[in-house]
């Protein structure tokens, strides 16, 4: 059985045998040029397995309402989207590019409002599914009755 493992700290140990001795057989660049996936060897019990290793925008920070501020949280965004595409044919590879295309576009900036944030999120989703869009527009634009999703979808969508 072969295990992928996202590595997001610089020590790297085998999960079978918790050695922290291991050595990279292969290294390649992914697909999208956005990872790097290592082979990896334990030298302590000869377990092979591989890791991606990707850059984390930690530099970047969210401002959001009240002057309060957070760091970039991938996976927070990714989980938000995934919400919003739930049940739709949206594959996790769309869900990963729209992540991709964001964080390049974000990129060398050092802060960025949360508004600013889910419209360029809105604007992707747009792209790809109008109901994800609608969606994903609900939840931050605070819908409250079924009236704001038609308003929305009449002032949007057509």
């Amino acid at each position: 059985m072969q295990w992928l493992y996202f590595i997001t700290y610089s020590l790297v140990y085998c999960f079978k045998c918790w050695s922290y001795s291991t050595k990279v057989t292969d290294s390649r660049t992914s697909s999208d040029g956005k990872a790097i996936r290592r082979r990896r060897e334990c030298e302590n019990c000869a377990n092979r397995f591989t890791t991606f290793e990707r850059v984390e925008n930690s530099e970047l920070i969210i401002s959001k309402l009240w002057n309060r501020k957070e760091r970039y949280n991938r996976e927070k965004l990714e989980d938000s989207i995934l919400k919003a595409t739930n049940k739709r044919n949206i594959s996790v590879s769309q869900i990963n590019a729209i992540l991709s295309v964001i964080e390049l576009e974000l990129g060398g900036r050092n802060e960025v409002s949360s508004t600013e944030l889910w419209e360029i999120v809105l604007q992707k989703l747009k792209e790809i599914d109008e109901v994800a869009y609608t969606r994903y527009a609900s939840v931050h634009l605070k819908f409250t009755s079924a009236d704001d999703f038609i308003y929305f979808i009449q002032k949007h969508l057509h």
